[in-house]
């Protein structure tokens, strides 16, 4: 199986491109602007591999873009590349319009040019999957989980941004005939994760014995699924869903943003006995809320269970305990972030705010 990833050099991305090339004998080409939260490191142990190659190009162009559907034609594309971020949406709508509504018009109309030119058994087997967020159904309240069918309502820049492109490879579907699948995550953590967001920037603010920052009083919940899992879900679906497919993908892991901070302070405190800054929960530091901030997010992952059995391997305390261990074991890997490129400042500042540096765990989907 050959296919194209976009955004592989991304937290979500690169650790399909580990599993599909490094485990799965998949042969990808990983194509990825490398904007800011890019990382080719995160791809050590198949860059050497003949199963894998990279190619630096924005999704948008669509004459480099279309070359390399022809150079490599592949028997699927899966869509990862996305500007990412709540925070930075608010202050910047317009990368995140041209990146996550062009650029995915851009791929769905050259997949449409390369699915036109196959023989008619590799057309059949074609598939452009695109991959979501589950904060295009917007914030749910106290009850109830999004389903396939949930009505989108999506309640910042990003997410309505994800959502037109949901509703673009829709209608390529249903226009054109070209065979698509949609799958709509919860927020994904563990290795190699660009420490913007929550989990990764508690770990390293608590390691450097700095005031972890929690929007509001943290009581927002979101449905954590560790990013492994997810992969593994994208592959499942890449190879066993019928084309027009919709699958919703998350780990059965609520948390309030409150919660998760706690954890990993507590595993923090049992893993460095002897660090100065035990017990780490004394840093958690509570900031301003941000605008429109979603209450609640949760997954039914009932279809993708009964349907293509699959199911998350990691419960929410094992996948977090790894993610930890892989932070204290990999400084080779984060330390240069942490020191030349993003020192754990906010990312999109927002006219109207005033306290540096808050986070709320959402937004952790498709990056590239």
């Amino acid at each position: 199986m050959k296919v194209l990833v976009t955004g592989g050099a991304g937290f979500i991305g690169s650790a399909v491109c580990r599993l599909f090339a490094g485990e799965l004998n998949a042969t990808v080409l990983n194509v990825d602007k490398l904007t800011y939260a890019a990382n080719l490191s995160s791809l050590w142990t198949i860059e050497s591999s003949p199963r894998y190659a990279f190619r630096q190009a924005d999704i948008c162009d669509r004459q480099t873009i279309g070359a390399l559907l022809r150079e490599f034609d592949p028997d699927a594309v899966l869509h990862l590349a996305a500007e990412s971020h709540v925070d930075r949406s608010i202050d910047g709508p317009a990368d995140f319009i041209k990146t996550n509504v062009a650029g995915t018009y851009v791929l769905l109309e050259t997949a449409l040019a390369h699915w036109r030119s196959l023989p008619a058994k590799r057309a059949a087997q074609f598939r452009f999957h695109h991959v979501s967020t589950d904060e295009v159904f917007g914030s749910l309240g106290v009850a109830g989980r999004f389903t396939e069918t949930t009505r989108y309502q999506p309640n910042s820049p990003y997410s309505a941004s994800k959502a037109a492109a949901d509703h673009l490879v829709r209608a390529w579907r249903e226009t054109f005939g070209l065979p698509t699948l949609i799958s709509n995550c919860s927020n994904n953590y563990g290795p190699c994760h660009f420490p913007e967001k929550l989990i990764p920037l508690t770990i390293l603010k608590a390691l450097h014995g700095e005031p972890i920052p929690i929007y509001g009083t943290g009581d927002n919940i979101r449905d954590w699924l560790y990013v492994d899992d997810h992969a593994r879900a994208l592959f499942t679906i890449l190879n066993g869903a019928p084309a027009g497919e919709s699958y919703n993908i998350g780990g059965d892991a609520e948390r309030t943003n409150l919660d998760v901070v706690q954890s990993i302070c507590l595993l923090l405190d049992e893993m460095l006995p002897e660090s100065p800054h035990r017990p780490h929960q004394r840093l958690i530091t509570f900031v301003a809320d941000r605008p429109g901030h979603d209450r609640r997010y949760a997954m039914d992952i009932a279809k993708i269970r009964r349907e293509l059995g699959w199911e998350p391997r990691e419960n929410f305390d094992s996948g977090l305990c790894k993610t930890v261990s892989w932070y204290l074991a990999n400084r080779w890997w984060w330390e240069p972030i942490w020191t030349r490129r993003y020192r754990g400042e906010r990312l999109g500042i927002g006219s109207d705010w005033t306290t540096e540096g808050a986070l709320s765990g959402s937004s952790t989907t498709a990056d590239g």
